[in-house]
């Protein structure tokens, strides 16, 4: 696209040099990049304050390299070479501006397909993943952007079982950056892709890196603590994942826009009210009987979750095999997702029934012993990862976890999850996580001090996380069951100098053949 036309309907950027886009108006855009290293000729660089560096520092190092035009916040300051021939543009929001940017060098891949947007603390992968399910069991071609990465079902993946992770590409981020977003939503739509399924993240909302995405239905799970380190309260965090619902709007042309939302949730009414009017409301509970959507006579087992669910369009009985209360909630985040979108209740039901678990989310990886490997690493994560396996645990056995918390991160969630661990499960090893660049020694003190009783009978610390995870085997009697937390589907650690290959999967299946070989030999 040339140049001229790249920028004509941008009303909010101003061009600060006009002379040099009347010369350089019909210039060939090649990229849109925040990277000065890639802003050679024919590229458009857009400077982005982020919270380690500023993109304003390398503006000059872009122009020299050949920019063909550079974008500034307006108001910055900003220091560039006397003499150049770059078109230098100006931008109350430059983040806005790369998302708008690359939304256009992609050719605005979602005003060509529906796009479904789930945000909230806890459930998102696992509700993308039965969303994409129901979609594919309708023979809609769907594709998926989130934190295991992504995937195409291209004409449909009716019947699609597999979570293998040489299933996704990975994307590094749940919601990725402007420019890799709309790649990704290209390259989505041209493989056929009519839906798309998105996990977005609040510090892309806050950062408006979905700004110009199309959605027609907005998803929310849940806000429980997370992300403090940057929201720096609640208020912010919520009103960040909030953005996801006031950017609903009217589409010429296209189906209504419509919203799904936990009235169980302290802070639905946020959401409800961030809202613009005319939205499609579909409101889910396990308690509320205002709720458009809801579940009665709930059942728990080792094998899964059962209820029946009301919705405006009848009842129906439910079979999961997510265990779980926070899967029932998932599921019907999901199911009110596949109403939205027009499909039969008796589909979405019979798709959700299908789904065998997502990997990372309440995993069984192990059968002998027991053990559940899961994502959580938050209190509201880990509470109900614990509630849910203490519910299929039998009386005369045990609970055991296994469980650290994340360096570089909001800090005060560690003594919260020791003290939740201490009050759902029989034992903890109190181990490491991805320490980052802080001492995993001082995390595991944090997560200690929420802790009301020692006992060396119910409690060890070992920072070695494989041998954390050894060690909760190795205690294990017949029945018990072991939830290794924190890292799910992850398959590193992230340590101060260097990221090492770890997959808690990995770690409990090696461990537990070669203790069955020394017994069988």
């Amino acid at each position: 696209m040339q140049f001229q036309a790249f920028i004509d309907d941008l009303s909010d950027i101003t061009v600060i040099n006009p002379e040099k886009l009347a010369d350089q108006a019909n210039q060939e855009v090649t990229v849109v990049t925040n990277d000065s290293r890639k802003a050679t000729s024919g590229a458009v660089f857009v400077a982005l304050s982020g919270s380690q560096t500023d993109g304003h520092l390398y503006a000059s190092k872009a122009i020299e390299s050949g920019a063909l035009a550079v974008v500034v916040q307006a108001g910055h300051p900003v220091q560039f070479p006397p003499e150049h021939n770059t078109i230098i543009l100006e931008s109350p929001n430059t983040y806005r501006a790369f998302a708008a940017f690359n939304g256009k060098f992609y050719g605005n891949p979602t005003a060509n397909m529906r796009l479904v947007g789930v945000t909230g603390t806890n459930g998102k992968t696992t509700v993308t993943h039965l969303i994409e399910r129901i979609l594919a069991d309708a023979g809609k071609p769907v594709g998926l952007i989130g934190t295991l990465g992504t995937r195409s079902g291209g004409s449909g993946q009716a019947g699609k079982t597999s979570e293998s992770k040489e299933d996704y590409q990975s994307l590094g981020n749940t919601t990725p950056l402007a420019h890799d977003l709309q790649r990704t939503l290209a390259n989505l739509r041209d493989g056929g892709s009519k839906f798309v399924v998105m996990e977005v993240s609040s510090h892309a909302l806050e950062q408006d890196r979905v700004y110009g995405c199309d959605f027609e239905v907005a998803v929310m799970t849940n806000v429980t603590q997370d992300h403090l380190d940057y929201h720096l309260t609640m208020e912010n965090y919520c009103a960040a994942k909030a953005k996801l619902f006031s950017g609903l709007g009217p589409a010429e042309g296209k189906p209504s826009r419509s919203a799904v939302i936990n009235l169980d949730d302290p802070w639905a009414k946020v959401f409800v009210e961030a809202m613009p009017s005319g939205i499609q409301t579909f409101t889910y509970s396990l308690n509320d009987q205002a709720a458009a959507i809801r579940a009665k006579d709930v059942s728990f087992g080792i094998e899964g979750a059962k209820f029946t669910v009301i919705t405006p369009d009848g009842e129906a009985p439910v079979n999961l095999k997510i265990a779980g209360e926070f899967s029932v909630y998932n599921a019907l985040a999901a199911l009110a997702a596949g109403l939205a979108l027009g499909l039969p209740l008796a589909q979405c039901v019979q798709s959700l029934e299908q789904v065998p678990g997502i990997r990372g989310r309440f995993e069984v990886v192990s059968e002998n012993p027991y053990v559940i490997v899961d994502y959580a690493h938050t209190p509201d994560g880990l509470e109900n990862v614990l509630s849910a396996a203490r519910m299929i645990t039998p009386k005369d056995a045990r609970l055991i976890a296994v469980f650290g918390c994340g360096g570089d991160r909001d800090a005060t969630k560690r003594p919260k999850m020791g003290g939740i661990a201490e009050r759902l499960a029989d034992v903890l090893v109190v181990t490491s996580d991805n320490p980052r660049t802080e001492d995993p020694q001082q995390i595991i003190t944090d997560v200690l001090t929420g802790i009301q009783r020692f006992d060396a009978n119910t409690m060890t610390v070992q920072p070695d996380r494989e041998k954390a995870i050894h060690q909760a085997i190795d205690m294990a009697q017949p029945n018990d069951i072991i939830v290794v937390a924190g890292k799910g589907h992850e398959d590193y650690q992230i340590l101060a100098d260097r990221t090492i290959h770890f997959d808690d999967k990995e770690i409990v299946q090696a461990y537990v053949a070669r203790k069955q070989t020394t017994v069988q030999g």
